[in-house]
């Protein structure tokens, strides 16, 4: 199992409201890199773990891998911007030379999800999900004649009260290369711009393949991607 993180992202946000990027700000005397990355703590020495980062970035992530102690950290420096995460991530795959049966969980950098543990995987790839609202989110619609069984994945467009934490899981890198290279049509304005993550389901949905949804707390995750809830989330601590 390959964990893989990517931060080929401008972290636009941040930036214009005079921030700086995302990743390196402090929290609880720690950067939110390490609050991120440390929800998998508990696999740091067995598990390897696969950045696809901007070579602006670079020293400061091996600094921190190195403090947080990860025995496998690797390193893809993207030298361009990218569509989106689901590029970066492909980048990041093709670099490292990962094998397409290696099993893949991707996560944001700006999420925090304490003390994860990996559910068993069944199928070919699953999406850890939360009830909510609100059209920010990736969502999984779903299969109402299988139980935990996703029928549809869509972002930005709500289609059902499922909305993705942003850790995704596949089988193995190879189908995560092919549904990246045989892309079901854009369902929505945002897929149209950016190539998400949340939205290569649908083509191994539509080969046939099972992807299943793992339902959490809303709780269990901590979400930190723009200034508004990183600066909340700072005056909860300070509460």
């Amino acid at each position: 199992m390959i964990f893989v993180i990517p931060m080929a992202g401008e972290s636009r946000r941040f930036r214009d409201a005079g921030y700086g990027d995302k990743y390196r700000l402090m929290l609880d005397g720690m950067p939110l890199f390490d609050h991120a990355v440390g929800s998998f703590s508990h696999y740091f020495s067995s598990a390897a773990f696969l950045f696809a980062l901007r070579p602006d970035a670079e020293d400061f992530v091996r600094q921190r891998c190195r403090v947080l102690d990860i025995a496998q950290a690797r390193f893809a420096i993207l030298p361009r911007a990218t569509s989106g995460q689901a590029e970066s991530v492909l980048l990041g795959l093709e670099q490292a030379a990962i094998a397409d049966d290696t099993p893949l969980t991707i996560f944001n950098i700006d999420t925090f999800r304490p003390s994860y543990r990996a559910p068993p995987l069944e199928g070919s790839g699953d999406l850890e999900v939360f009830e909510g609202e609100g059209d920010n989110w990736s969502f999984a619609a779903p299969d109402p004649a299988q139980p935990s069984r996703v029928r549809e994945t869509s972002e930005k467009r709500p289609i059902s009260r499922l909305c993705c934490t942003g850790l995704y899981r596949f089988a193995g890198a190879g189908d995560f290369r092919w549904a990246f290279r045989h892309p079901d049509p854009p369902r929505g304005e945002a897929e149209q711009r950016e190539r998400y993550i949340a939205p290569l389901y649908n083509a191994l949905i539509a080969r046939g393949d099972e992807i299943r949804y793992s339902m959490i707390d809303r709780d269990a995750v901590i979400f930190c991607g723009t200034p508004e809830e990183y600066e909340a989330l700072r005056a909860s601590r300070h509460a």
